[in-house]
């Protein structure tokens, strides 16, 4: 039983690590700058109340916007969030991570 679920966990880190590469940061900087900058800055620097996202690596950004979308809190701007992300396709969480990742301050 514990060696199934071992490869369950690594089947399922490999294809999110594969998604990860397969991301298309283009798409991912055309959807962050349709929904994102505006609170997030166009450089993800942060505005006001609303962190900064430069620096954090692809996987924190997926791992987030999953807790997102699927309705969970995380912080104070939870309720924010939640709806931005509520529609998000995984290929869309994918490419705005990839594309969040590489942008520098």
């Amino acid at each position: 039983m514990k060696v199934s679920l071992f490869f369950v966990i690594a089947a399922a880190l490999m294809m999110r690590s594969v998604s990860l590469q397969a991301a298309d940061k283009s798409a991912g900087e055309a959807l962050y700058k349709d929904a994102c900058a505006q609170c997030h800055g166009p450089k993800a620097q942060g505005m006001a109340s609303f962190p900064s996202l430069s620096g954090r690596d692809a996987e924190y950004i997926t791992s987030r916007l999953e807790t997102y979308r699927a309705g969970e809190k995380v912080g104070s701007n939870s309720f924010l969030m939640i709806p931005n992300a509520t529609d998000l396709s995984d290929d869309d969480i994918a490419n705005l991570a990839a594309f969040i990742a590489d942008v520098e301050e």
